[in-house]
């Protein structure tokens, strides 16, 4: 935007807070300008400062491949193995297609056929087949289609923010209306989601807050392995920065944060360690203090 744009208008609550003219070198926005008026105040860091401390491994995956489901003879993930740590932000990244999404929705036992290998948790073999034998092992998976998969919009935050653990607030069949309403606001106020009530319809809310909600809703599964797909996207750079807190609070408390997303910054910024993927292979890992743009691209683009 900086390098073609004519004129930059920035709006933030439904209002124009300033307009650039991005050919006059004395008058055109920085990337922190232009970041300080969508915010509303000066954010001087992108990312918050990553000081967690990986333990003992979490989820093993060991020699996984799936086949498509729309076409069985296709193998859409190869042999993957990958381990994951309590306390740990690990980075999925690649291309469009490299099977990121479709790997960790076969995880949960929402995607494909002909599943081979083995999944372990803390060291136990498990057997999933469908999203609840996912969240009763620990594991528990927010979509990258907030709107279409991850929310009810016609809703309230209420319903949304229980509806994976309606157990929690019930007694037999009956839902605890009290326990319910303590639960929510709870999540509300540790998340510092905006919102007049809890029986805010979902669609009523930023982008940003929608998404504090999904994550709310699946925080409440109490999951040891978190596994975010694309968790910033469609929302402004302010609240990107509320949910990368969010997701350095969870590492720290020992929760094992897997992140899928398609921003190399974001990646780089967040990950403790980096897998990247290329047709439905990992073909590289890399450590934080290691990983730059260009080494991810490599990777990305098949080399090895």
């Amino acid at each position: 935007m900086i390098e073609i744009a004519d004129t930059v208008t920035i709006l933030r609550d439904g209002q124009t807070v300033a307009t650039r003219n991005m050919k006059d070198k004395n008058e055109r926005f920085t990337e922190q300008t232009m970041i300080t008026n969508m915010v509303g105040r000066q954010l001087t860091n992108r990312f918050p400062v990553i000081d967690t401390k990986p333990g003992e491994t979490v989820l093993e995956v060991k020699d996984w491949t799936i086949h498509s489901p729309e076409i069985p003879d296709k193998v859409v993930i190869d042999g993957i193995n990958l381990q994951a740590r309590k306390g740990e932000i690990l980075g999925i990244a690649g291309l469009m297609g490299a099977g990121r999404t479709e790997f960790v929705m076969s995880l949960i036992g929402a995607y494909g056929i002909k599943k081979t290998g083995e999944i372990k948790i803390e060291s136990n073999k498990v057997v999933i087949n469908n999203p609840k034998d996912a969240i009763k092992n620990g594991i528990s998976y927010l979509s990258e289609d907030r709107k279409g998969k991850g929310l009810i919009l016609s809703m309230d935050i209420k319903y949304n923010n229980t509806l994976a653990a309606l157990e929690k607030i019930s007694k037999g069949q009956v839902i605890d209306e009290n326990k319910e309403i303590n639960v929510v606001t709870g999540y509300v106020q540790a998340l510092k989601t905006k919102t007049p009530s809890i029986e805010q319809k979902v669609g009523n809310l930023s982008g940003g807050n929608q998404q504090k909600v999904a994550i709310a809703k699946w925080l409440m599964t109490d999951p040891k392995i978190l596994i975010l797909d694309e968790p910033t996207r469609g929302i402004d750079v302010g609240a990107k920065y509320e949910i990368y807190t969010i997701m350095n609070d969870l590492a720290k408390k020992g929760v094992c944060v897997i992140m899928i997303s398609s921003e190399l910054p974001e990646i780089l910024g967040m990950s403790d360690r980096i897998l990247v993927m290329n047709k439905g292979k990992i073909t590289g890992e890399l450590n934080r203090d290691e990983a730059t743009q260009e080494k991810v691209m490599h990777y990305a683009t098949g080399g090895m």
